[in-house]
């Protein structure tokens, strides 16, 4: 039963190995920012949760030891990542006025942006004193 359970783990830990590869590696060759945003996200998130899955394991079957901090690891990079992803994406958006102009208008009157942007400082200059 133990060589059963070193095999799972050291399945676990090549499946992870192989999909942080591919994330790194598209991280580096894909052409777009938002291509490269895809990479990390996607694979790379499931090769550290094939680690962090292994690793349990490992302490639960062969050690016979409970380990927690794995789930809370796995609970947060799950948790983030997403955020994290959305977050450079809409930066990417906002920066880019020609990609927003290729982009169907999001509802409402604000387009792209989720604040309403002030006005230039050029333009409140020229304005004149407020009475």
């Amino acid at each position: 039963m133990a060589w059963l359970s070193e095999f799972l783990v050291s399945a676990l830990i090549l499946i992870g190995a192989l999909f942080l590869f591919v994330g790194s590696f598209g991280l580096v060759k894909l052409p777009d920012i938002m291509q490269r945003l895809h990479a990390p996200t996607k694979s790379t998130t499931l090769g550290i949760g094939a680690l962090l899955i292994a690793s349990l394991l490992y302490f639960a079957l062969i050690r016979g030891e409970l380990s927690l901090h794995e789930v809370l690891i796995t609970l947060f990079l799950f948790l983030t990542a997403p955020i994290t992803a959305h977050m450079i994406s809409k930066a990417h958006i906002l920066r880019n006025t020609t990609l927003q102009q290729s982009l169907p208008q999001p509802p409402g009157k604000r387009g792209w942006a989720t604040l309403d942007a002030p006005a230039p400082r050029e333009a409140q200059r020229d304005q004149g004193p407020k009475l």
